[in-house]
């Protein structure tokens, strides 16, 4: 079993195992759905600043910094979830690299030639495992309200199916796509993208409306349908700078 799965306490003896107590005490509880519970490898991927985000227009704000800021948050918030294991960027985003030094679980792969968010994730995705040995997801990284705990109950879902994917707010994205151990890496991102994974072979997974997963940012009203649900602090902090130097 691989080290980064968490393993299930075993009972300490045969006979101890066979008595009506221990029976008992060896039906399922919370801790014991965690041990069995996978943990995952999520790839993110980054495009550099400069070049991101380029019908996201904020007054008083630059496009680079909200992007990294947008970005920063995102991946603070996948690495403080508890069935990840390790989060990987594919970025050429020096300063990205640069600022998120305090973000633990992080792991860097250069993007190289840009061909795409696909090529990016695939790229992330041969680094870590390229044997296909763990639960593998991949993320967008402009989700700045994400919460861990929301993040945590879509990768529990995935845990039952081969491939899941999960649709933006408007239901023609996707925000998070999922390929269980053992099952090649494939993904289809961009425009219209939830359909095509549907036809890819994934299974759209039951995440509520309201989830924080779903609330990717590409233009300033979904930046303010995002800050509804509570933005994360160096997007928060960004804005309100620019709040205050404004009002």
């Amino acid at each position: 079993m691989s080290p980064l799965f968490r393993r299930r306490r075993q009972n300490s003896t045969e006979s101890a195992a066979s008595s009506p107590e221990s029976a008992s005490a060896a039906a399922p509880d919370a801790a014991s759905v965690e041990f069995r519970t996978p943990r995952w490898v999520v790839v993110v991927p980054v495009k550099p600043s400069s070049r991101a985000k380029s019908r996201l227009d904020v007054d008083g704000v630059g496009r680079a910094d909200l992007a990294r800021a947008i970005a920063l948050d995102t991946l603070t918030a996948a690495t403080a979830c508890d069935l990840v294991a390790q989060v990987v960027v594919v970025t050429d985003d020096a300063a990205l690299a640069r600022e998120a030094a305090m973000i633990p679980a992080l792991r860097f792969v250069p993007e190289g030639d840009a061909r795409g968010l696909d090529a990016a994730v695939a790229a992330g995705v041969t680094a870590i495992d390229p044997g296909g040995r763990m639960p593998r997801a991949a993320l967008l990284g402009d989700i700045p309200a994400l919460r861990p705990a929301d993040l945590a109950d879509a990768l529990r879902s995935a845990s039952s199916v081969d491939r899941g994917v999960v649709p933006d707010a408007e239901g023609t994205g996707s925000t998070l796509v999922t390929a269980a151990a053992g099952i090649d890496w494939t993904s289809s991102f961009g425009d219209g993208s939830f359909a095509r994974h549907i036809a890819l072979g994934c299974t759209a997974l039951s995440i509520p409306d309201a989830s924080t997963l779903r609330r990717d940012v590409d233009t300033a009203a979904q930046l303010e349908a995002a800050a509804a649900l509570g933005l994360g602090p160096r997007t928060s902090a960004l804005l309100a700078a620019r709040t205050s130097l404004t009002g």
